[in-house]
């Protein structure tokens, strides 16, 4: 790669605009191509997905293989848990092109090793077949409970648990089928939603928990799951709508990563859709959400972390580190070997050549 790297960003929905607007101002990367499914979007300049104030040149293209011939790398932010399958032929279809792919798009590869055998296989040999490098990561799944834990354990002399927890009021999420649908705000008590089914926590998290685990020399030898879920005492309005009393309002989620027949990495997720409702829960430290890592051990060490981003919300700023620890390492990626890698495997700061590293700073 040269100086600066052609970006093309898969995707115009919530990461995808995010993608964009970090695409265009990150040091060394330059957007390339905007890749859209959907005829209606064709055409339009990316910066009308992104809340941009000048125009970027670069329109949403359905022409794959014409965006794909022209940049070293795919920022892939389309859905992937609702069409995985498809997700993974995209991504398969990238590497075999030899271009490069960073996306947070599938929660099965965050850890490699227990990824779908099939799924592994297929992406490696594409990636072998194109001479590309692929990194799935995100947030939560994600840096927050891979890369933030093992730092934070780095810093305790004995550790009995880690525990990560995701902290955040979905009212401020405007994505109505993730809230509505797989997570089942607003749903009827007496039916489970589709994230909290048995097995696809643990197909969500289990993968970081691994990680963890590996990253500390620990051995996951078992993943549990627990979940409670409370109705809204009240309706409440949204930016998505209303979500009537007595529908599902709260749910604690937790995956629980055993070792030696003990809890040891633990990631919990207390997800509202209004403050009021679980009020006895734990709380955000200020505004509507945060992520922690709580290091029970010597020190007990609790590290809290959250995201904003002007003229946004918190969703927003965590959606924007996401894509920027991503795109990151997009330089990194492609000096390495033909493959798949995981948020363990990248440098907390991969690094960037002296005149770029100077450009982050205003």
């Amino acid at each position: 790669m040269g100086a600066t790297t052609a970006v093309a960003v898969w995707g115009t929905g919530n990461m995808g605009a995010t993608a964009i607007r970090s695409v265009t101002a990150f040091p060394g990367l330059h957007l390339a191509g905007l890749i859209t499914s959907s005829e209606d979007k064709a055409g339009r300049d990316a910066a009308s997905f992104a809340r941009l104030d000048a125009p970027t040149g670069i329109s949403a293209s359905t022409d794959v293989d014409a965006v794909l011939a022209d940049c070293h790398a795919v920022a892939y932010m389309a859905s992937g848990d609702i069409r995985p399958d498809e997700a993974v032929a995209d991504i398969e279809r990238c590497l075999r092109a030899g271009v490069h792919v960073v996306t947070p798009s599938l929660y099965s590869l965050y850890d490699p090793r227990s990824a779908p055998p099939e799924w592994v296989q297929r992406l490696t040999g594409a990636a072998e077949d194109g001479r590309a490098a692929l990194l799935v990561s995100g947030v939560d799944p994600g840096w927050a409970n891979d890369a933030l834990a093992v730092t934070a354990a780095g810093l305790c002399t004995r550790i009995n648990t880690i525990t990560c927890q995701e902290i955040f009021d979905y009212s401020t999420y405007d994505q109505p089928y993730a809230v509505r649908v797989s997570c089942g705000f607003g749903g009827p008590m007496d039916e489970t939603p589709m994230m909290l089914l048995p097995t696809i926590p643990t197909m969500v998290w289990g993968g970081n928990i691994r990680l963890i685990g590996r990253g500390l020399g620990l051995e996951i030898d078992e993943i549990t799951e627990e979940v409670e879920r409370l109705p809204l005492a009240d309706s409440v309005d949204t930016v998505m709508g209303r979500f009537d009393e007595g529908t599902q309002g709260a749910f604690f989620l937790r995956v629980i990563g055993w070792s030696g027949g003990r809890q040891r990495v633990i990631v919990e997720h207390i997800t509202r859709i209004d403050p009021s409702c679980a009020p006895h829960w734990p709380q955000p430290d200020q505004g509507v959400g945060d992520h922690r890592v709580i290091v029970d051990g010597d020190p007990q060490l609790t590290i809290v972390t959250r995201a904003d981003v002007p003229g946004g919300t918190r969703a927003d700023g965590g959606n924007t580190t996401a894509a920027n620890r991503l795109l990151g390492a997009i330089s990194w990626l492609a000096a390495q070997k033909p493959g798949i890698y995981d948020g363990l495997d990248v440098p907390l700061h991969p690094p960037l050549a002296p005149e770029l590293e100077a450009t982050r700073w205003s």
